[in-house]
């Protein structure tokens, strides 16, 4: 059984920890880009991170016609991930919450890449602890990897003591996209909670 309590302080407390990026995390080499005022970089007119299908933890298929009027924010990570991954659901969970009444209008979107040991269960409890609202998505291996392939998102495994400890390496970003599902911002880890909610405050006020 899953004590999501545990679960919860562990993920924050190596939220509250981390400094530094995964090995082979971020392996696009963007340059920042502040034409729009965004923090992060800017990805208006881009021709990839179009868009995901792959089926919620209750095998629901889920695109971003779902969260229209929405700011959606995507991130690729797994849940044993040990600073990345809850470092970033810790950030946008506290930038939603600081949002107040506007915050239910960002929606969060975890796209496992470790689904074989990602199951719903698990899931729903790790991302619970951050803010239920967040959503999960794990498809099959062949769906994720067609998915990250689309969204240009790095990510592989590395052997652990023991066939069960692998760890992920993953691009260590977030993909923020506007209310009408375009692709705007590639907000990248490590840069804090300002710069993110400055970019989702303008894709809410429609910039």
């Amino acid at each position: 059984m899953i004590d999501r309590r545990s679960l919860g302080l562990a993920a924050m407390g190596a939220a509250l920890s981390a400094t530094l990026l995964l090995t082979g995390c971020d392996k696009l080499g963007f340059k920042s880009d502040a034409k729009a005022g965004f923090q992060g970089v800017d990805l208006t007119g881009a021709n990839y991170a179009q868009g995901f299908s792959l089926p919620d933890i209750d095998g629901r298929m889920r695109t971003l016609a779902d969260f229209k009027g929405k700011v959606v924010v995507v991130f690729f990570g797994y849940t044993q991930c040990p600073d990345v991954c809850p470092t970033t659901m810790a950030e946008l969970a506290q930038v939603k919450k600081a949002l107040g009444p506007d915050g239910d209008r960002v929606q969060g979107v975890f796209i496992t890449v470790d689904p074989q040991r990602d199951k719903p269960e698990l899931l729903k409890a790790y991302l619970a602890s951050f803010d239920p609202s967040f959503v999960a998505l794990r498809g099959s291996e062949e769906q994720i990897k067609e998915t990250a392939k689309a969204f240009k998102v790095y990510y592989t495994q590395k052997a652990g003591s023991t066939p069960e400890t692998y760890t992920v390496d993953h691009t260590a970003a977030s993909f923020l996209f506007d209310p009408e599902g375009r692709v705007r911002v590639y907000a990248r880890y490590g840069a804090g909670t300002q710069p993110l909610m400055s970019d989702i405050k303008l894709l809410l006020a429609g910039q």
